[in-house]
């Protein structure tokens, strides 16, 4: 099987480690790739906005099948291209994947198909609308940008003055362009975060292990919300029960009020989910694997992932059966100076040789760029730091071990992804 993987950032790095591990794979092929990829996949250029030179691609390779790692390729249509000439893709058609490119779409859908969300407070096409629907919100809300923000357009906020930035920012300064032309103010829902991922082919689906996404840029939950500052991964925090109930009440209906509305879906579905006193809730939905889920929870899979995407970019899941490897796995990113607002980039990277002697740690690279045998940041979330062990602890020790050997001027990491899990253990 010669695959190609679309994207250049810790998701797809985090992929083309785990593919070239299936004996089936002879050949990766990563667009655009980054500094760490070229290690192991031939990166080729590509312009993540141009599907059609996605398609050329993929045909000119003779790729077996073609792997979307981020939402914009899917938003504009890639799998549609991709369709009409007959090459495979995994991953959802344009209809489909505006689950994820438009905040509104998604919460429409699941209001139409009783999937259980946050309430809305106001759907406002102007500013004007926006700041008047603040005053008969209620405290703290939420509110979301419409279009894509690259996890950054989304505010939940007990200020009236923050908020009123907030869609300043959004609707009138166009920080996100055409992504901020309409927002939604919904009910801020209290309890813990899930990751649940799927892969499906439609109608069958094996699930990815469960995760737990760490939003804000700073320990303690401070500071702005970002992409992800870390994810851990644990089988703990998702009892038999509770995925039953998710199964039921979430991802079935998801999966048939898609097939009901003409868009059948092939690929990974996020369902980022709040556990509330009232059961889980979805957050939101994304059309791909998560990131950094996906550089936690990868290591985990003890099956082989190529050929299970292979299946369910055909159309049948049926036969294939997902294992995961016991313990825990924790994923640290590492982000550049100014992050998320305005991340340095053009810093060199010391340390890599010796964060990789470090048992167990694998290091994955997100923004970076390599010139000359020396690595470079080139992007807001710089490295992702990922372990193993046997509980969370252990995982936890191995990562900060990893993580402290890299030196980047002015960089940042959280200390204490998986710390509230990992009370009563041993502490980094």
């Amino acid at each position: 099987m010669k695959i190609l993987v679309i994207g250049g950032g810790g998701r797809e790095h985090a992929l083309v480690w785990k593919l070239r591990q299936s004996a089936s794979v002879e050949k990766i092929w990563c667009a655009p790739g980054n500094g760490g990829i070229a290690n192991e996949a031939e990166c080729v250029p590509l312009d993540l906005k141009d599907v059609k030179a996605a398609a050329d691609l993929a045909a000119k390779l003779g790729a077996d099948l073609t792997i979307v790692g981020p939402e914009l390729p899917l938003t504009l249509g890639i799998a549609d291209e991709f369709a009409k000439r007959g090459l495979p893709l995994l991953g959802p058609e344009r209809k489909a994947a505006q689950l994820e490119g438009s905040k509104i779409f998604s919460k429409q859908f699941m209001e139409r198909h009783f999937i259980p969300t946050a309430d809305v407070y106001g759907i406002c096409d102007s500013p004007v609308e926006a700041h008047a629907a603040l005053d008969w919100a209620e405290w703290p809300l939420v509110i979301k940008a419409d279009g894509l923000c690259a996890g950054k357009g989304v505010l939940v906020t007990s200020s009236s003055e923050e908020a009123t930035a907030f869609i300043e920012r959004v609707m009138e300064k166009r920080e996100f362009g055409d992504a901020g032309t309409r927002v939604m103010l919904e009910e801020a829902l209290v309890g813990e975060e899930l990751s649940y991922i799927i892969l499906t082919d439609g109608k069958n689906f094996i699930r990815m292990a469960p995760a737990r996404d760490h939003k804000r840029a700073f320990d303690n939950d401070e500071g702005p919300n970002t992409g992800g500052m870390g994810v851990y991964s644990i089988d703990d925090i998702l009892p038999a029960e509770l995925e039953k109930t998710i199964i039921r009440t979430i991802v079935q209906p998801t999966l048939d009020g898609l097939r009901e509305e003409g868009m059948p879906y092939r690929g990974f579905l996020y369902f980022g989910l709040m556990l509330t006193a009232d059961g889980p809730k979805v957050l939101e939905y994304n059309c791909r694997l998560g990131d950094p889920e996906t550089e936690a929870v990868l290591p985990r899979a003890d099956f082989d992932l190529a050929q299970a995407c292979m299946q369910a970019a055909l159309g049948d899941l049926s036969a294939v059966e997902a294992k995961w490897f016991p313990g825990a796995s924790v994923c640290v990113v590492i982000a550049s100076k100014g992050y998320p607002a305005d991340p340095q980039t053009g810093v060199p990277i010391h340390g890599l040789e010796e964060a990789a002697k470090v048992p167990g740690a694998v290091v994955f690279h997100a923004g970076t760029r390599r010139e000359g045998g020396v690595c470079y940041t080139n992007g807001g979330r710089v490295l992702v730091v990922t372990a193993m062990g046997e509980d969370l602890s252990a995982a936890r020790r191995v990562a900060y071990e990893a993580a402290s050997r890299i030196k980047i001027e002015g960089a940042h990491y959280r200390k204490d992804i998986g710390a509230k899990a990992a009370k009563g253990h041993a502490a980094v």
